[in-house]
């Protein structure tokens, strides 16, 4: 169920700082009382919600539609054999064509806006550089949350062809789809700020050029 939250969650949170990004180049003068803490609880209260409400409607179907004994059996830790009825598969397949739809189509106006925003300028600002790469590495992270959509097909059909690797399979996609695009964003956007860049390459310069002292009688036991 985390996981599932996770997943739907992060690609409206991507919508969300696209907007962000957009009001602040394309609106400038009404940045500053259109993106305030209020409004920004409000959109996380949003987001929460909607992402929530696959797994709850998941759950819900399972304890109207399965028998009580169904709760006390023992099943792996699968969504497909968790939530067996096939109505939670066509469910999850219209909001997942809507979240990524209406994500898509956030990330593509709000490039397209700020491409045209900057064009109008007819200068290079760095701001209108950073939002733009801003919108192009949400693009990026949308592949990424796509995977976990592509995956369960591809998944079953290794698992089909080599069953007695059912249990590595399982945790290369979940490393491969759930924690390496997780572990990405906060790496890529901590680069790209300069007082991190810059402390993290003099951190990196320092370790190498540190000398390491070693004891003359540890030199000579070393070159036995």
């Amino acid at each position: 169920m985390t996981a599932v939250f996770t997943t739907r969650s992060t690609p409206l949170i991507l919508a969300g700082m696209a907007v962000e990004r957009f009001i602040s180049i394309c609106f400038p003068l009404h940045f500053s009382y259109m993106c305030t803490v209020p409004h920004t609880l409000l959109l996380i209260g949003v987001i929460l919600i909607l992402a929530a409400t696959p797994p709850i409607t998941d759950l819900l179907i399972i304890v109207i539609k399965e028998p009580p004994s169904f709760f006390h059996s023992v099943i792996s830790c699968d969504h497909s054999l968790l939530f067996p009825d096939s109505s939670i598969y066509y469910k999850n397949c219209v909001f997942d064509g809507l979240y990524l739809s209406f994500v898509a189509l956030i990330l593509l106006y709000t490039y397209c806006k700020i491409m045209l925003t900057a064009q109008a300028a007819s200068t290079s600002l760095a701001s209108v550089k950073r939002a733009r790469n801003t919108v192009l590495l949400h693009g990026v992270q949308l592949l990424l949350c796509m995977l976990a959509f592509v995956v369960p097909s591809l998944q079953a059909a290794l698992i089909s062809l080599f069953p007695q690797l059912i249990i590595e399979i399982r945790y290369v996609f979940f490393l491969v789809v759930y924690i390496i695009p997780r572990f990405m964003s906060p790496v890529i956007y901590g680069f790209r700020d300069e007082l991190f860049r810059k402390y993290w390459f003099r951190y990196l310069s320092c370790q190498s050029l540190k000398i390491i002292r070693v004891r003359p009688g540890t030199l000579k036991e070393a070159c036995r």
